[in-house]
């Protein structure tokens, strides 16, 4: 018996290199090219979607069941074989529930392709002034957290959508002021625990919960809300901006990286550069745009002193 398992492999095998070297004969079109590539691509984009994810252990798990499933067959085990046919007979429908995050997050960033005219179609454009507008509320609220040291995390939402975190969340549709963000985030409001997201210029909603899947390393006087940012800033384009309730430090969250130790007027620079829409626009309109910072970081500045 066993012989005859190890002749209907090795027959196997036979026939699968015999149909390789027939593709190989016929390959004499540039419609084949095309084709390489393009799987070339799928593949190449799954790695990487594998890579940032914790999809690698599942890989694993799945990669050991079908070395199993081949011990399985090669010893002619028929109790084992038709537990495994039973239980993975829909193997296809078993890796799109498996993988349904990761699928999702692949077509949202194929949506989200940026300069593609298509696409573009359907984007609304938003004004940079109500941005500019937001982004120094956030500086103020955030410069006065981080005098009193008050804990905040504040999510923006960019192209990728954040309904895993906002699903269980408290709805808000509220204009971005600095005395709204530090009434949320005040130790004894209601809704001071967990992040606010900002979409489109608004606050649309608070007490939202990050789930903290990812393993990646930082250091250990990290706590939990700058965790929180950067798993936000990992699974989606999001832009992140933390005030520590330890010892009142601002950082920002944003591909994965954090960014610590900065000033009201570093980060005013950097969420300008993050999230003021660039698209199409000229060098005339980013000297105005960094002109008016300047303006309102002396404004800002005399402000203080006059306090």
């Amino acid at each position: 018996m066993r012989f005859l398992g190890l002749l209907s492999i090795s027959e196997t095998i036979a026939s699968t290199w015999d149909k390789f070297l027939g593709a190989v004969m016929s390959f004499n079109s540039y419609k084949d090219v095309l084709d390489i590539l393009f799987v070339t691509l799928i593949i190449y984009t799954l790695i990487i979607q594998i890579r940032k994810s914790q999809s690698i252990q599942i890989m694993k798990g799945i990669a050991l069941v079908a070395v199993l499933y081949l011990f399985v067959n090669l010893f002619e085990m028929n109790a084992s074989k038709y537990i495994f046919n039973t239980v993975f007979g829909d193997l296809l429908v078993i890796i799109v529930i498996v993988f349904s995050g990761e699928i999702r997050q692949t077509l949202e960033r194929v949506g989200q392709t940026r300069n593609n005219p298509i696409f573009a179609l359907f984007s609304s454009k938003k004004d940079n002034d109500s941005t500019f507008d937001v982004i120094n509320s956030v500086c103020r609220a955030c410069g006065e957290m981080s005098e009193d040291k008050i804990g905040s995390l504040i999510v923006f939402q960019r192209k990728s959508l954040l309904g895993d975190i906002t699903r269980q969340s408290v709805p808000i549709d509220s204009c971005v002021t600095t005395e709204m963000l530090c009434s949320i985030f005040f130790p004894k409001a209601a809704l001071h625990d967990g992040a606010i997201v900002i979409k489109n210029d608004r606050i649309v909603a608070a007490r939202c919960v990050v789930p903290l899947k990812n393993e990646k390393e930082v250091t250990e006087h990290v706590g939990t809300r700058h965790r929180a940012a950067l798993e936000v800033s990992l699974r989606s384009d999001a832009v992140a901006v933390v005030t520590s309730e330890e010892t009142g430090i601002i950082s920002v969250a944003c591909d994965g990286q954090l960014k610590r130790g900065l000033t009201d007027a570093q980060l005013r620079e950097m969420l300008t550069e993050l999230l003021i829409d660039s698209s199409g626009d000229t060098k005339e309109k980013a000297a105005s745009v960094k002109k008016k910072l300047n303006k309102f970081s002396r404004k800002n500045k005399g402000d203080n002193k006059h306090e």
